[in-house]
């Protein structure tokens, strides 16, 4: 009896330690990858947007105020609030956003390959998200992340800082 507890405490030893050196994943579906050595890793805080005007241009939103995280087990959560309600963006084909707020969190896996990062949100203010798999791309220029969608009727950026 001894035998067999002290082989499982060494088992269970054993695997704990190869469980704490293996990087975490992320698992949306079918895929997994790696996420624990992802630059995106950490919080995020709200630099600006650039949305669409009335006129098609892009117009930069300063006013606003944002967090992003990613956490290394493959969560993101992202809280923005808009400096009015009437400042929501409601045009387009996807809304991110309502009465000047927008927040979700879920899952994210990186395709560093396509520069790609996927949400998939368990909650939303904007429940039409939920469940969805959203797919961004990704650039780190100069300490700042910039997302976009990968989505060709839509065209938007948001930039974020480290905190």
């Amino acid at each position: 009896m001894k035998t067999v507890l002290a082989a499982s405490f060494a088992a269970v030893t054993v695997l704990g330690a190869c469980a704490r050196t293996q990087p975490a994943t992320a698992t949306i579906g079918s895929a997994t990858h790696a996420t624990a050595r992802s630059p995106l890793v950490g919080s995020w805080r709200l630099a600006w947007l650039e949305l669409p005007g009335p006129d098609g241009t892009l117009r930069r939103i300063t006013d606003a105020k944002g967090s992003l995280v990613y956490t290394p087990s493959g969560q993101v959560s992202v809280q923005v609030m808009y400096a009015s309600a009437s400042a929501t963006p409601s045009s387009g084909p996807v809304q991110y956003a309502q009465g000047g707020y927008e927040g979700s969190f879920g899952q994210y896996v990186v395709n560093e390959e396509t520069r790609t990062v996927t949400h998939r949100y368990d909650g939303a203010n904007v429940r039409d998200l939920i469940g969805k798999d959203l797919p961004r791309r990704y650039e780190l220029v100069d300490g700042r992340l910039i997302l976009r969608s990968t989505r060709a009727d839509e065209r938007w950026s948001v930039t974020w800082t480290r905190e």
